[in-house]
C-alpha cells in the first residue's frame, strides 16, 4: 500500500506540472466523413468525449459498451450535440469472451470497413475477482479483452487501410511487471499493482502489434491520457478522496481524450507506430515496457489463454 501511495502522489504531482506546462490539445483538422470508428467504454468519461469528437468530424461511430441503456442515452446526447445521427450503440462486455466474439461477429456483419479502433475501456483497483473466463479482472478486461477484440477486427482494419488502433494505457505502467507465473493473481494480489501490470501489458501489446503490422497500412499507438476525473476510481474510496483533494489539477474527460484523438487523427503519425504518447507527444516508457522478449512472450501467452493462433 505504501509504494502505491507514493506512486499516486508522484502521478498527481506529475499531472500538476504537465497541466501547468503544456496544453496537450489535438490540433488536427482532419474530417471523417465515410469513416467507421469503434470506441470501447464510450458511455462515460474519456471514451464518451472521444466518441463525441469523432462524431463531430463526421465519422460513423460505434459506442461499444457493457451498459447499453446508458450507452443509448449518451448516443442521443452526441447525436443532438453534433447533428450526426450515425452514432450507434452495441453491447460489449470485455470481461466475457463470448460477448467480445458476439460484438465482433455483429460488427463484421454490419460494416464493410473499420478505420479507427480505440481500445479505451478499463477497470481500476477492483477487489480480487475473475472474468467469466477465469482471468483476473484487470488483466482480463484491460489487456486480454482488448487483445481478443483487436484480433477479431484486425482483418477488417487491414482491408480498410490506412487505419489506426489506439490503446489507452497509463503512467501507472511504470510500477507494472508481467509476472507470468502469477498472471491471474492467484499467488499474490494487490489491486493497485494489478492495474499497473495491465497498463504495462497495454504498452507491450501495442509495441508487438506494431512490429507485426509493419507494411500492412495499420498503425497502432498507446497513450497516457493524464490523471482524469472519471468513473475508473469507483472501486476505491481512498482514490476518490485523493481525486477530490487534487480536483483542481485533474484533467476533465475532454482534456483526457486529447491524446487519443491526436493518435487517431494526426496526419503523418504512421512512422511513429508502436510509440507511447502523453499530452499529444511521444513520451518515455519504463525499461519493462521496452523489453521485446517480454512483449513477444506476452503475445504468445495471451494467444494461448484466448485460444488464438500464435502467428
Amino acid at each position: 500500500m505504501c509504494g502505491w501511495f507514493f506512486f499516486l502522489v508522484y502521478c498527481l504531482s506529475f499531472s500538476v506540472c504537465r497541466k501547468m506546462l503544456s496544453s496537450g490539445v489535438c490540433t488536427s483538422t482532419v474530417q471523417l466523413p465515410g469513416k467507421v470508428v469503434v470506441v470501447t467504454g464510450a458511455n462515460t468519461g474519456i471514451g464518451k468525449e472521444t466518441a463525441k469528437e469523432l462524431a463531430q468530424r463526421g465519422a460513423r461511430v460505434y459506442l461499444a459498451c457493457r451498459d447499453v441503456e446508458k450507452g443509448e442515452l449518451v448516443a442521443k446526447d452526441i447525436q443532438t450535440t453534433t447533428g450526426n445521427q450515425q452514432v450507434l450503440v452495441r453491447k460489449l462486455d470485455l470481461s466475457d469472451t463470448k460477448s467480445i466474439r458476439a460484438f465482433a461477429k455483429g460488427f463484421l456483419t454490419e460494416e464493410k470497413h473499420l478505420h479507427i479502433l480505440i481500445n479505451n475501456a478499463g477497470v481500476m483497483m477492483c477487489p480480487y475477482s475473475k472474468t467469466a473466463d477465469g482471468f483476473e479482472m484487470h488483466i482480463g478486461v484491460n489487456h486480454l479483452g482488448h487483445f481478443l477484440l483487436t484480433h477479431l477486427l484486425l482483418e477488417k482494419l487491414k482491408e480498410s487501410a490506412p487505419s489506426r488502433i489506439v490503446n489507452v494505457s497509463s503512467l501507472a505502467h511504470h510500477l507494472g511487471r508481467i509476472h507470468f507465473h502469477n498472471l491471474q493473481g492467484e499467488k499474490f494480489y494487490n489491486a493497485g499493482l494489478a492495474y499497473c501490470h495491465s497498463k504495462l501489458a497495454n504498452i507491450l501489446f501495442t509495441q508487438e502489434l506494431a512490429r507485426r503490422l509493419k507494411g500492412s497500412g495499420v498503425t497502432t499507438y498507446s497513450v497516457h491520457p493524464g490523471t482524469v476525473q472519471s468513473e475508473l476510481v469507483r472501486h476505491s474510496s481512498f482514490m476518490r478522496w485523493m481525486w477530490w483533494l487534487f480536483s483542481f489539477f485533474i484533467k476533465t474527460p475532454q482534456q483526457g481524450a486529447q491524446t487519443s484523438l491526436h493518435c487517431a487523427l494526426t496526419e503523418g503519425l504512421e512512422i511513429l507506430s508502436g510509440n507511447h504518447f502523453s499530452d499529444c507527444h511521444v513520451t518515455w516508457v519504463s525499461a519493462q515496457a521496452r523489453n521485446e522478449t517480454i512483449a513477444r512472450r506476452l503475445w504468445d501467452v495471451s494467444c494461448d489463454l484466448l485460444g488464438l493462433p500464435m502467428d
